[in-house]
């Protein structure tokens, strides 16, 4: 089976891919320098999707996250990580004080391609929530301010966590899409599956 290059320099997201995926596709990761457009986050996805398969040249897995506050029309959205890195999570705290709508949605895209000449798919998952004040340990960007169902995506057990956030949907379609032969086929040669 071929190995498929995660573009990330992320281990924490290297590690949910790893234990969502399980045995699937071999994951190897590569953090890859690649400057990133603006658009929406699936312009966002399949532009760093076709980027990555140049350099890499051959099948890649990009993740991009996003962060949706309901209050403000689904701002920052794909941005998330610029502003976390500005403000943290306090200031993103901050940029809903003038709202009552605390409402957010976490949003996840995978984009996959199986090398440079082919088209990126996209497979998206979204996680409702609200934006609290942080809790849990602070080991992965936004996740101690996004409170789904009484608890923060921080302070979940790992195990749960991998079973319900965007994340989790987006590959989980991903591992789906893969378990059809016919897509396998048509986006992995069937030369490529040989060890």
């Amino acid at each position: 089976m071929p190995t498929c290059t995660f573009v990330t320099g992320n281990p924490n997201k290297v590690r949910e891919v790893r234990a969502i995926l399980g045995t699937t596709i071999p994951v190897e990761s590569v953090a890859l320098d690649i400057p990133e457009i603006q658009g929406t986050l699936e312009e966002i996805a399949r532009d760093k999707c076709r980027r990555a398969a140049m350099i890499v040249d051959g099948p890649v897995v990009v993740e991009d996250s996003a962060l949706e506050f309901r209050a403000m029309n689904g701002f920052p959205g794909p941005y998330i990580k610029d502003f976390l890195e500005s403000i943290g999570n306090d200031g993103l705290n901050r940029l809903l004080l003038p709202y009552d709508d605390k409402h957010a949605e976490a949003v996840c895209t995978v984009a996959f391609t199986a090398g440079p000449a082919m088209e990126p798919l996209l497979f998206q998952g979204r996680l409702k929530g609200q934006i609290v004040p942080a809790r849990g340990p602070p080991r992965f960007g936004w996740e101690p301010i996004f409170e789904h169902q009484r608890e923060t995506l921080a302070e979940m057990e790992h195990e749960k966590k991998n079973r319900l956030s965007h994340r989790y949907q987006a590959l989980f379609q991903f591992q789906a899409w893969l378990a059809q032969d016919d897509n396998r086929a048509t986006y992995l040669p069937e030369s490529q599956f040989q060890s």
